[in-house]
């Protein structure tokens, strides 16, 4: 029997007008630090955030998806972020903050395979 290990997940917001507290989800991060496992899945759509706000600039947020994703990598180009331990990256992304794209608090489960909970938690939380 496998072996199952603690995780922590946050789902990944877009807040068009941080005033409101009005978000779309729009992926997952999930890390573990027994396994070293950092990774998140985003979606953007597109027409489904033009509905919630016209005035979003969704090049602007899909820019700051990606780059967090890239973080989530650990992709170096990314500056002194990527650069951190999965443990030190996973928290700096998932700190509080008031810009447009935030994520939720953070949550702990226990799992034998991250990358299938990775994808369960993103297909009920966004898909």
């Amino acid at each position: 029997m496998p072996e199952n290990h603690v995780f922590e997940y946050a789902v990944i917001r877009v807040v068009p007008r941080v005033e409101r507290e009005e978000f779309i989800n729009v992926g997952v991060i999930l890390f573990c630090k027994r396994t070293k496992f950092l990774q998140s899945i985003i979606q953007i759509d597109e027409q489904r955030m033009a509905a919630f706000s016209s005035n979003l600039e969704i090049d602007m947020v899909k820019a700051n998806l990606n780059a967090f994703a890239e973080i989530t990598k650990g992709n170096k180009s990314c500056g002194a972020i990527a650069a951190l331990d999965e443990a030190s990256r996973f928290r700096w992304l998932t700190a509080t903050r008031s810009t447009v794209v935030q994520t939720s608090k953070v949550h702990p489960g226990l799992t034998a395979d991250c990358e299938k909970t990775l994808q369960r938690i993103f297909n009920e939380m966004v898909g």
